[in-house]
């Protein structure tokens, strides 16, 4: 039986509206089958540039063995929050490996990335604290920084300087402060200033707090991310990574000192009233930290960063502007909304698939469409790609 909107919801047609009239609105792409280079959504197969799989392990033989033999000998799920009953030694083995992996001394698990950077942030925070924070930082940062109800305070994107004035400013703020950076942002590719960064936050007292989601299985050696990228291991008191993106399965986690996770134990909600991740999930994300470990984790690293800039500098050739780009996360900026969209849309009846974005996920005048290449994507996939984007970007006018 269909229930019809009722009078309460009917404001919400408006807003879609609204979304149709600004060119935002848009319809979920729909996979079918595995989450490949090259996939099959609303039934057409493309060359696909839109997902975050960047070593290819959504489909990788360790994994599917990892996950399958563990569904046979633990079951599908494991029936309770890791604070009653939900804990299972898979997940304190995940964790284990997860901290030895990032060089700290111990991790914990959470459902998402988002949970883990906004649980987080709003757990060791409240309204007495100040954060200090990028920008461009992801929306989950945003989200936890106004549930701790701290103050909040913006530097430009990347800005040292802005920063550092935020920090003189602020230099006898009574409560905590909280410096937050993404460590690879997601809309523009970029890399933050990490060791900058971490000297602001010891000159001026602040926890210094990294969100990693993108750097992950990317940067740093066999990709512990960023603060192995430059080498600033022990200055970072929180580090936030992903299982959902280069590891290919699904979950989000934090690594620091023993205390910070036996806190977040008693004080990240999302923690605490979510159910832990299924006992084949744990294993998959155990399997792919085991392969990063591995020659064959190098290899990957090393396509991934081959193929990222080849396709960047065919991008760059072909006269298209990545901004300011430094990682496999490339936009193809564009300006105008509706031409972002519809320069996406044309690309996928021609056979790519690489999403469009516009306000408010990026500034408004930024509108672009987001490709990630991956290191499973074969040059000639990219080599197709590229005419592909030639030939509809020119159609457009948007190049020459």
């Amino acid at each position: 039986m269909t229930t019809a909107t009722r009078p309460q919801l009917h404001y919400l047609a408006e807003e879609i509206e609204q979304l149709k009239a600004k060119h935002l609105y848009f319809r979920l792409r729909v996979l079918e089958g595995e989450q490949k280079p090259i996939a099959t959504f609303d039934g057409r197969e493309v060359i696909n540039l839109s997902s975050n799989n960047y070593l290819g392990l959504t489909t990788h033989r360790a994994l599917r063995r990892a996950a399958i033999e563990a569904t046979r000998r633990y079951g599908v799920g494991s029936g309770a929050v890791r604070t009653i009953a939900g804990t299972m030694k898979i997940h304190m083995e995940l964790e284990e490996q997860i901290a030895r992996f990032k060089g700290t001394e111990a991790c914990v698990v959470f459902q998402s990335g988002f949970a883990a950077n906004a649980g987080t942030v709003a757990a060791i925070l409240g309204k007495d604290d100040l954060i200090i924070s990028d920008r461009l930082n992801h929306a989950s940062i945003i989200d936890g920084a106004r549930l701790s109800k701290a103050t909040i305070r913006i530097y430009e994107h990347k800005d040292l300087a802005d920063c550092e004035r935020i920090c003189q400013e602020t230099r006898d703020w009574p409560g905590r402060k909280l410096l937050i950076t993404d460590g690879v942002f997601s809309m523009d590719g970029d890399i933050a200033p990490l060791p900058q960064l971490c000297e602001l936050a010891e000159r001026y007292h602040c926890i210094m707090m990294v969100d990693d989601a993108h750097a992950s299985g990317v940067l740093g050696r066999g990709g512990r991310g960023t603060v192995d990228h430059f080498n600033c291991h022990g200055r970072v008191d929180i580090q936030v990574g992903t299982l959902s993106k280069a590891i290919g399965a699904l979950g989000g986690y934090v690594c620091g000192s023993r205390e910070l996770i036996e806190y977040l134990y008693h004080r990240a909600r999302p923690f605490l009233f979510s159910t832990s991740h299924p006992p084949s999930v744990t294993a998959t994300c155990q399997a792919a930290f085991t392969l990063l470990d591995s020659a064959e984790g190098e290899r990957l690293i090393r396509k991934l960063w081959s193929n990222t800039k080849f396709f960047k500098r065919g991008l760059q050739k072909l006269g298209f502007n990545t901004g300011m780009s430094e990682t496999p996360i490339t936009p193809v900026i564009v300006g105008d909304a509706a031409r972002a969209f519809e320069f996406s849309r044309r690309l996928f009846d021609a056979g790519v698939f690489a999403q469009a974005v516009g306000y408010p996920t990026v500034p408004e005048g930024q509108a672009r469409i987001r490709t990630i290449v991956t290191a499973a994507h074969k040059r000639s996939d990219l080599e197709r790609a590229l005419d592909i984007l030639a030939r509809v970007g020119r159609e457009m006018e948007l190049i020459h």
